[in-house]
C-alpha cells in the first residue's frame, strides 16, 4: 500500500492482495489462539469469527488511515440514480437467493401430495429467536462482514486482478471466490451478486455503494430469519409464488450484468 495517497479510494486500489491475505492469515491465527484460551467463544458460530472479522477491520482502518473522500462517496450514494440503483440491484439479487430453497419446497409440496403417509424433507418448524444470537449474527453479518467482504473482494482481490487478468476474467474470479464462502444453495447467488457488486465498484469508483447493497441484503436476510419468514415463503399457497418470483428475479439480474458490462466495454 502506498501511505503518500490520500485518496481514500485510491488508497485502496494501492493495498496489495499479499498485504491483506497476510492479514487474513494473522487474524486467523490470533483467532484459533483465542478459542484455545476461551473455549466459550467455540460454542457460537458468529461470536467464533468475531475476533478475525474485528481484526481484519483493523488493518483495513490502518492501511486507509490519513486518507479523505469518505464524505464525498457517502453523500453520492443519496443521489437520485444511486439510490435507485442501489435498491433494484438489492432487490433482484435479494430475491434470486430464494431459489434454491424454493425449488426444493415446491418439490417437497409435490413430493407430499404423491406420498402423504411420508414426512417432508424440508423443516421449516419456527424456531425461538435467541436475543443474545441475534445481536452477534447483526454484528457479524450485517456490519462487519458488508465493510470487510467488500473492502477486500472487490476493493482489494477485484482491484488487483483486473490489473494482471482483465476485467472480465477478474469479476469471475474474485467473485467466484466470493461465493465459495457462502452456504452450497447460496454459491450461485452469491457469484452473481459478486458479479453485479463489480460492476457498480467500477462504474462509481465508491466501495460504499457496495456496502450499502451487501449491508441491505444481510440486513433483510437476517431479519427475515429471525422472524422465521420461511415459514410462510415455503409453504403453500406462497411457495410457488416464492419459486417464479426467483426465477425471474434471476433473469433480470443477467440482464444487469450483460447490458453493464457492454456498456462498460464501450
Amino acid at each position: 500500500m502506498d501511505f503518500n495517497v490520500t485518496d481514500f479510494n485510491v488508497r485502496l486500489r494501492t493495498i496489495r492482495l499479499r498485504e491483506a491475505v497476510l492479514a487474513i492469515a494473522i487474524g486467523f491465527i490470533l483467532n484459533v489462539v483465542l478459542i484455545g484460551i476461551f473455549p466459550s467463544l467455540g460454542k457460537n458460530d458468529n461470536l467464533m469469527i468475531m475476533p478475525l472479522l474485528c481484526f481484519v477491520l483493523l488493518f483495513f482502518i490502518w492501511a486507509l488511515r490519513g486518507t479523505h473522500g469518505l464524505n464525498y462517496d457517502f453523500s453520492k450514494l443519496f443521489e437520485k440514480d444511486n439510490r435507485r440503483e442501489i435498491f433494484y440491484v438489492f432487490l433482484i439479487n435479494f430475491l434470486f437467493v430464494f431459489l434454491v430453497v424454493a425449488l426444493f419446497a415446491n418439490l417437497d409440496i409435490l413430493y407430499g401430495l404423491a406420498y402423504p403417509e411420508m414426512d417432508p424433507l424440508l423443516d421449516f418448524t419456527p424456531n425461538a429467536l435467541d436475543p443474545l444470537s441475534f445481536i452477534l449474527e447483526v454484528i457479524s453479518s450485517v456490519i462487519l462482514a458488508p465493510i470487510i467482504e467488500e473492502l477486500f473482494f472487490r476493493g482489494v482481490l477485484f482491484n488487483r486482478l483486473k490489473i494482471r487478468t482483465g476485467i472480465i476474467a477478474a469479476m469471475v474470479i474474485s467473485s467466484a471466490l466470493f461465493a465459495i464462502g457462502h452456504e452450497f444453495g447460496g454459491i450461485t447467488s452469491a457469484f452473481l451478486f459478486g458479479i453485479c457488486m463489480c460492476i457498480i465498484y467500477l462504474k462509481t469508483d465508491n466501495i460504499l455503494m457496495t456496502m450499502s447493497i451487501h449491508f441491505l441484503n444481510n440486513l433483510v436476510a437476517v431479519t427475515l430469519e429471525a422472524v422465521n419468514a420461511d415459514a410462510f415463503l415455503f409453504q403453500m399457497p406462497v411457495a410457488p409464488i416464492t419459486g417464479i418470483v426467483s426465477v425471474i428475479a434471476g433473469l433480470l439480474i443477467i440482464v444487469y450484468i450483460f447490458e453493464e458490462i457492454k456498456r462498460l466495454r464501450v
